[in-house]
């Protein structure tokens, strides 16, 4: 009867819209993003889990130009707490073939000597098709590989941010798989697709990576562990966080990052805090070389196994607006050893005077 109908969850209007999107039902694809919408707030983690994974036979083999809302669907169950294991595999094989596509268009576009742009309506899809089938016989394509390029092309930005919410997890970026080669597509196509270079950056992000710190004008040095630091910016507010302190109990003497500017690096609400974040020193490599906060701590020069920073006077006050770039990463640092006296000595011989 009717009103003994069981009521319908978020894993099957999660099954509805892989179906929907398989079948190319735009009617059944929207109905059950409404089904889903309206059912997220009351998910626990498990209905959230089980709900991806009854998108993951659509998500295998929607073609690239239609898989974006699964892709973003899978984004947002993965923000509220489904398992983001689920996905991964085959987002990352999905987003990385796509990339390596996308990559390629610039030869299509030479051979048709003009620029593709997404179609709005059907009869610039159909014109577009046709562009791409002399271009691609142009080019030596078969036909339908010169479509999944173009496709890729235009559409692979959809898809990546079901990628940028797992990375913001330690214990995903520790067993991410195909790292190199989905970085090296992220690359090339960091210049047309607009979340390539956050994806990029996110692959770069050190775990569990030794770093030995020298504060030149004290003479002391200290080891430290780092992890889920985005860029240099964010790290030299954490070694001033972590290193500035009682000069008796082996710190740095100075002034310490106001509490806002600690919460906008580490886990705050506010990532911009008032007035923006102040930094307490210059940071040069072993060699010399300037640490530019613009930079990644992965960029950083590694030295007997450990990545040198030195900490320097700072020459002129220096500032910027934002604590962390990615606001879901939570960064670790620890302070492991303060190194003895003669062993720190040891290591300022060994470093070069700042090149500029």
């Amino acid at each position: 009867m009717w009103w003994r109908r069981k009521k319908r969850s978020l894993p099957d209007f999660c099954g509805d819209l892989a179906q929907g999107v398989i079948d190319l039902d735009e009617d059944a694809s929207s109905t059950a993003m409404r089904g889903i919408i309206g059912s997220l707030d009351g998910a626990g983690p498990d209905e959230l889990t089980e709900g991806v994974r009854r998108l993951l036979p659509a998500v295998r083999q929607v073609s690239i130009g239609n898989g974006g809302q699964l892709a973003q669907v899978a984004a947002g169950l993965t923000e509220a707490g489904a398992d983001p294991f689920v996905l991964l595999d085959v987002l990352v094989e999905r987003i990385t073939d796509a990339l390596e596509q996308a990559a390629r268009f610039p030869v299509l576009a030479e051979k048709d000597g003009g620029e593709f742009e997404a179609p709005a309506s059907q009869e610039e899809a159909d014109a577009l098709m046709n562009r791409v089938a002399r271009a691609a016989a142009q080019a030596g394509i078969e036909q339908e590989e010169g479509i999944r390029i173009v496709e890729s092309f235009f559409t692979v930005d959809e898809w990546i941010p079901s990628l940028l919410l797992p990375l913001q997890q330690k214990r995903v970026r520790q067993a991410f798989p195909g790292r190199e080669r989905l970085a090296a597509a992220a690359d090339a196509m960091s210049g047309h697709a607009d979340a390539a270079p956050w994806m990029y950056g996110l692959l770069q992000v050190l775990d569990d990576e030794p770093f030995l710190v020298i504060h030149r004008p004290a003479g002391r040095a200290f080891r430290l562990t780092v992890s889920g630091v985005g860029d240099n910016f964010q790290l030299h507010t954490l070694l001033a966080a972590t290193l500035i302190g009682d000069p008796a109990h082996g710190l740095i003497d100075g002034v310490r990052p106001e509490p806002a500017w600690i919460a906008a690096a580490t886990d705050g609400r506010d990532l911009q805090p008032a007035g923006g974040v102040r930094g307490q020193f210059e940071l040069f490599g072993a060699g010399g070389e300037r640490i530019w906060g613009e930079g990644r701590p992965a960029d950083i020069p590694v030295l007997d196994g450990h990545r040198v920073v030195v900490l320097d006077k700072p020459s002129y006050a220096r500032s910027w607006n934002t604590g962390r770039v990615y606001p879901l990463m939570h960064p670790e640092i620890s302070l492991d050893r303060t190194l003895p006296e003669a062993e720190a000595t040891t290591w300022l011989t060994r470093i070069t005077d700042p090149a500029d």
